[in-house]
């Protein structure tokens, strides 16, 4: 809480001191929109989908075989002898405790790999918001804002720029690596 207030108490003293020497010009930007529609944030989505989509598909199997285990136990449970009826029990509790961790694997692998993908968005959206208040000239651009007019919102510039980069940039971005 004390930064966001000393973060209202810069803005507002780089603008008033500002104001007397001239115009000055601030946009906002909405970090989180632009880790939602950009291009390069909705590429590296379809990336992690293709990428974990073949464990996704293991572990819906998984689960349909863990199902209709459980069906047959409770279906035909009764008529399975003893020795059969624990066997399958127990081929039930490894499915299980397979399945837990196989899905918590994929969550944390998830978890991690979008991590990673939204750092290298964030950190392209950061170039293009610099960029933008250049070409721009503005004095200062905000991440995070409690309140944005619109007038001042500069997100569409960013997106549109990030867009623009990508067509422009495809083969240079293959020469960089």
């Amino acid at each position: 809480m004390k930064v966001s207030i000393k973060a209202v108490l810069l803005v507002a003293t780089l603008a008033a001191g500002s104001a007397m020497a001239g115009d000055f010009r601030v946009g906002v930007v909405d970090t989180e929109r632009v880790l939602r529609e950009s291009a390069p944030a909705i590429r590296a989505e379809k990336k992690i989908e293709k990428e974990f989509s073949a464990r996704d598909q293991e572990i819906k199997k998984l689960m349909k075989q863990v199902k209709e285990l459980q069906a047959l136990l409770e279906k035909e449970g009764g008529k399975l002898s003893d020795a059969d009826h624990r066997n399958k029990e127990r081929e039930l509790t490894a499915m299980n405790v397979n399945l837990q961790r196989m899905q918590r694997e994929f969550r944390e692998d998830l978890n991690l790999r979008k991590n990673e993908e939204l750092a290298i968005v964030l950190e392209q959206a950061n170039k293009a918001v610099q960029v933008v208040a250049e070409a721009e000239k503005y004095d200062l651009i905000l991440q995070e804002a409690v309140y944005r007019n619109p007038r001042i919102d500069v997100t569409d510039k960013v997106i549109k720029h990030l867009a623009a980069e990508k067509i422009e940039g495809k083969d240079s971005g293959k020469d960089s690596k």
